[in-house]
């Protein structure tokens, strides 16, 4: 299984699945802000959902989604939950059970 895969063996796969509200602003600062943390701290290692709960309405109860923005850590377990437009890196890295840097601004990239 090494061949076609990019990340060390030993580094946990994530899935994360975004739920937003439409194309608005603030969906759309969540999804860029999302995909710059996926490039900084889980490149090659990451399967991200994004999903518009006016689209798929179903989709957001079935995973219990309140409000949106909120991500949600499908894999490794445990399930996790994170509200908000994904700004705060460090918040998001405790969230998702990653080690924070320890000259880390709290917020704001």
């Amino acid at each position: 299984m090494s061949e076609g895969g990019q990340a060390p063996a030993e580094l946990p796969r994530y899935r994360l699945r975004l739920f937003v509200a439409g194309s608005t602003p603030r969906s759309l600062r969540t999804i860029r802000n999302l995909q710059v943390f996926v490039a900084d701290h889980l490149a090659g290692r990451t399967e991200v959902e994004i999903v518009d709960i006016y689209q798929q309405p179903d989709l957001a109860e079935q995973n219990q989604v309140v409000a949106a923005p909120t991500l949600v850590k499908l894999l490794p377990l445990p399930v996790r939950y994170v509200i908000g437009d994904l700004s705060d890196v460090r918040r998001l890295l405790r969230a998702l059970d990653l080690p924070v840097p320890s000259g880390l601004a709290g917020s704001e990239e």
